[in-house]
């Protein structure tokens, strides 16, 4: 291979796919290249027999739960915000023209015991059983002032610098509950842990607004939404992109091995005898892992059933969050579930995943109480990964290596990585400035 490219990008898993497909808009020679014959890497999705080989080795999944063709089981199961950092991409770039979209039907939040679906607006604070009459009162004027507050509008602000004060002293200018804080950050503003009451307002009450508007954007009961055929097919539509704009695709590489300079700069990659030369690597993980450090672990469960989850008013699509104060834990718990309305499973089939960071070896126990709201299961799997960040010097060595997905069931953390890692390869942010209303034609499905 003659020819030298700008960046070679490894791994089909989403973040990859979504780097190919912005650096090929760019007018970055790309060629992207993956050890294994499908798209998706480590954020897949499986048919029912390809879950079996992976859980179960040679075992054939039982006759009763329906053809295997027409389960998509998501690796890494994802929704995504209505109005959040995806959407946003996937206009920008024009993929939303290969995938179709359903908006999510439920969003609950645990609480003593009990599930309860999340209000996010003041008008919906007053309805909600999750809080006592006062207290709905306090939450109400809380939720006015998340509603109200804009950066450039002074009077808005009710004297509060958010970007100096903490969350912690906002909320206690409202005087609200403990349970109340803990709905607020974890099932609105989708925090992972209480280490936000101490770090400037302003991030929170974002993430707030970002939930509150997504929510509004297709009128459901989530503010979610989730591709149909499962999230195997975000990779390949990004893939399609780049292709589109120049990218080359090799799958099926085996041993794709990255070459260094004497100075420790990567300048290719070797497979099958042959280097492809190249400016830059992008990479999961798994293809340099002399150059990450393991941060974590997740712990979860993949659950096949034939009723949608109980308390959840019915609902074929739900994301149920267990803040980590109400089961003693460090981080939170989340409940992903999908259904054939989505076409991810036979008709009269869903699939729930309960994930976590790992706190112990154990995730039969550990994922226990998101388990025990789901209801009779016909099959579980269990799992644990191990998640891991880079830790080389991209600057030094040109090797871009993006972080493993967490346990979280949105993809807003997953798009930050994506963007930090475009601002390091290109020197430039990613103007994400799109117009939202196209984003209708995105979910015309929802």
């Amino acid at each position: 291979m003659d020819e030298e490219y700008d960046v070679i990008v490894l791994g089909t898993g989403l973040k990859e796919c979504i780097l190919s497909g912005l650096l090929s808009v760019d007018g970055l020679k790309v060629l992207h290249m993956d050890r294994n014959d499908y798209y998706g890497g480590e954020s897949t999705s499986l048919s029912l027999v390809q879950l079996w080989k992976r859980f179960r080795s040679n075992d054939k999944p039982p006759e009763l739960l329906g053809s295997s063709r027409e389960y998509n089981v998501d690796m890494i199961p994802k929704f995504m915000m209505a109005n959040g950092t995806l959407v946003r991409v996937l206009i920008r770039t024009g993929v939303t023209k290969y995938l179709n979209f359903k908006a999510v039907d439920g969003s609950f939040v645990y609480n003593n015991g009990k599930i309860y679906k999340v209000p996010a607006t003041d008008v919906e604070a007053l309805k909600s059983t999750l809080m006592g009459l006062f207290e709905k009162r306090r939450a109400r004027k809380f939720f006015i002032y998340v509603q109200d507050y804009e950066d450039d509008e002074p009077k808005s602000h009710e004297g509060l610098d958010l970007n100096k004060v903490t969350t912690r002293d906002v909320i206690s200018k409202y005087g609200l509950e403990d349970n109340t804080v803990d709905f607020i950050g974890h099932a609105l503003a989708l925090h992972r842990d209480d280490s936000y009451l101490d770090e400037p307002a302003i991030y929170t009450v974002k993430r707030m607004k970002l939930y509150a508007e997504s929510l509004a954007r297709f009128q459901g009961g989530s503010p979610y939404i989730y591709p149909l055929y499962g999230l195997g097919e975000l990779p390949q539509g990004f893939a399609r992109l780049s292709a589109v704009y120049g990218g080359t695709y090799m799958l099926n590489k085996p041993e794709c091995k990255v070459e260094f300079d004497t100075d420790g700069k990567a300048y290719g990659v070797t497979s099958e005898g042959e280097t492809a030369k190249c400016k830059k690597v992008v990479c999961d993980p798994s293809y340099l892992p002399d150059k990450v450090k393991k941060v974590g672990r997740v712990a979860r469960a993949i659950c096949i059933m034939s009723h949608p989850i109980p308390n959840t008013n019915d609902s074929h699509s739900v994301q149920i969050i267990l803040p980590q104060k109400q089961l003693g834990r460090r981080s939170d718990m989340y409940v992903f579930c999908c259904s054939y309305a989505h076409n991810v499973a036979p008709k009269g089939k869903y699939i729930a995943f309960v994930s976590t960071e790992a706190e112990t070896d154990h995730p039969e126990t550990e994922l226990k109480p998101g388990i025990d709201l789901l209801g009779p299961v016909d099959e579980t799997f269990f799992d644990i990964y191990d998640r891991y960040e880079p830790a080389n010097h991209d600057e030094q060595d040109n090797c871009f290596i993006s972080t493993s997905y967490d346990a979280t069931t949105h993809f807003e953390s997953t798009v930050q990585d994506v963007i930090s890692m475009y601002k390091k390869i290109t020197g430039k942010e990613l103007d994400l400035s799109v117009d939202l209303s196209a984003a209708s034609a995105a979910g015309e499905d929802a």
